[in-house]
């Protein structure tokens, strides 16, 4: 059984701050990179986004969209298994994919409303900032919201890749996005709460590693979603 760590007077473990500084910096640096991919991407790669006569998308956009979802589940079941750099390069790597997936999203949003990409990130931002410190501060067990969460989510996957055959009606998508904000933005303090409470039954440096990576990865998902369904309701009436 590994140790349990010092706690400070605060009632957290101690070193924790740390912890979350190492999760919140490789999670925002996630976002950077999701950034900086979905520019180039819409500056010199739209051609691979799209098919010749741009009236769907590409095999390699599907390829990058269906591989990175795989990446991202294999990386959470398997990430005490990697050390840390590897872990880290993962989520560089799916973050770059994730900027490639996202930007016919981004492309329509510049199309019909370009305001509503900063309104978007300035709200999903703001939502994530009040869940992580809500799920960090609150006392409440949350562990109870997981299997709800997580059929949440399959469900939200499954219906955004029937999107792809069966595009949806305006209502019907509206009601996706509403129910796709709460899913993470719930999904946000329940991690947190998950750190909190894994990093407080201690491990090693490596383990705590490839925790603050896992937690990066489920943080960064959260808030990634939060923007993409923000940002579809903010352009859904237009």
């Amino acid at each position: 059984m590994p140790k349990k760590l010092p706690v400070q007077k605060s009632g957290a473990p101690a070193g924790i701050e740390l912890f979350f500084k190492r999760v919140f910096a490789m999670m925002f640096g996630a976002v950077a990179l999701t950034a900086i991919s979905t520019y180039a991407t819409l500056m010199w790669g739209l051609p691979l986004v799209f098919n010749a006569d741009f009236t769907g998308f590409s095999a390699l956009f599907y390829i990058v969209m269906f591989g990175g979802l795989f990446l991202s589940i294999w990386a959470q079941v398997r990430i005490f298994s990697l050390k840390p750099a590897i872990g880290g390069l993962l989520l560089a790597i799916y973050s770059i994919m994730i900027g490639f997936v996202i930007t016919p999203l981004v492309a329509v949003s510049l199309a019909v409303n370009p305001a509503s990409i900063l309104q978007a990130f300035i709200i999903a931002a703001l939502m994530f900032a009040c869940m992580a410190l809500f799920g960090y501060r609150t006392t409440k067990d949350l562990g109870f919201l997981g299997r709800f969460l997580f059929m949440g989510m399959i469900g939200l996957i499954f219906v955004g890749v029937a999107s792809f055959i069966w595009p949806l009606g305006s209502t019907f998508a509206t009601i996706v996005c509403i129910i796709g904000v709460l899913v993470f933005a719930l999904f946000t303090a329940y991690d947190m709460q998950f750190l909190k409470k894994a990093y407080a039954a201690g491990g090693d440096d490596t383990t705590k590693g490839q925790l603050a990576i896992l937690g990066a990865l489920h943080l960064y998902i959260a808030f990634i979603a939060m923007f993409q369904y923000i940002l579809s309701l903010l352009n859904l009436r237009r």
